[in-house]
């Protein structure tokens, strides 16, 4: 009898002990950047918003299946929520106006979204050390961004080392339909990640918030000298493709146009990084030739 006392007074001490210090904190992530951010300080959060599209569409970093969804990231399930013992919801200011409700469930933290008032990558960055910094991982953090730097920094040698030094101009894009292309420009992910690879925009897009714009297919045409890559998949791409209007772009005659593997355009800061890898792999199936005769001159020598 009184070891099974002893036995039952130990199970409600554990019960009821509180976590140790090293545990990781229950986090809800309630947009895809913070889910991101979370996986790459080695957080899985406990549940996120859209599990089910995040894998479909982000891909990277990887989210585990054991992750619990909690609906949509524009109607996140708060009864759910309430049941999962939070430390921590993390959202944009997309749900500012639920923040009381969440409130009532957790401690909650906003972090920047998309805009044209700010360099969206920076804003990304610092978001990134901000929520390392509220669960204490700075150090993991400073040590992230630091392998990102040194990836780009291989990514620009590899493309100096197939161009030469003179890199070509590059447009990112993404088809809708046979007839309408999201256009990548200023502020937006590809266009930063362009950017750090020290390639320049084949085609000045006007500003917008999210950094893109969707337009008529016809204004690839306008790019004479340039590379496009396009964002795959295009489920019905063979129709564009193989229509004598699209074999009359300079960037088709001239071989400067090929795709890119999947990659999310609207993430943390680390799909600035996947993007300038999926760019970077791309420009490498065009032959330096192919640039150089678009720019009328010699590419220079690498050495």
């Amino acid at each position: 009898m009184k070891a099974w006392l002893a036995l039952l007074t130990l199970s409600l001490l554990l019960i009821g002990a509180p976590a140790r210090a090293d545990d990781p904190p229950r986090i809800a992530a309630l947009s895809w950047e913070p889910i991101e951010h979370l996986l790459m300080l080695g957080v899985t959060p406990v549940a996120v918003a859209d599990s089910n599209d995040y894998r479909a569409w982000v891909v990277r970093p990887p989210l585990p299946d054991a992750v619990i969804d909690v609906g949509t990231r524009t109607e996140p399930n708060l009864e759910l929520l309430a049941q999962l013992d939070l430390d921590l919801i993390v959202i944009t200011p997309l749900l500012e106006d639920l923040r009381d409700k969440l409130e009532r469930i957790a401690p909650v933290v906003a972090y920047g979204d998309f805009t044209q008032e700010r360099d969206n990558y920076q804003m990304q960055r610092e978001n990134y050390r901000a929520l390392a910094e509220r669960i204490d991982r700075l150090d993991r953090a400073r040590g992230t961004l630091e392998e990102m730097d040194a990836r780009l920094e291989e990514l620009r040698t590899r493309l100096r080392a197939h161009f030469g030094e003179r890199l070509p101009e590059v447009t990112v894009v993404r088809f809708s339909t046979p007839t309408a292309v999201l256009v990548y420009g200023p502020n937006s992910m590809p266009w930063h990640a362009l950017d750090l690879l020290g390639l320049g925009n084949a085609y000045a897009t006007p500003v917008s918030r999210w950094g893109n714009l969707q337009l008529p297919v016809t204004v690839l045409s306008e790019i004479d000298e340039g590379v496009v890559l396009h964002i795959e998949p295009f489920a019905v791409g063979e129709r564009l493709f193989s229509s004598p209007l699209w074999q009359g772009m300079p960037v088709v005659r001239g071989g400067r146009f090929t795709g890119m593997r999947p990659t999310w355009t609207h993430g943390g800061v680390f799909c600035v990084q996947f993007l300038a890898e999926a760019i970077t792999e791309a420009l490498l199936k065009i032959p330096p030739t192919a640039v150089q005769a678009a720019g009328g001159e010699p590419a220079l020598s690498a050495q």
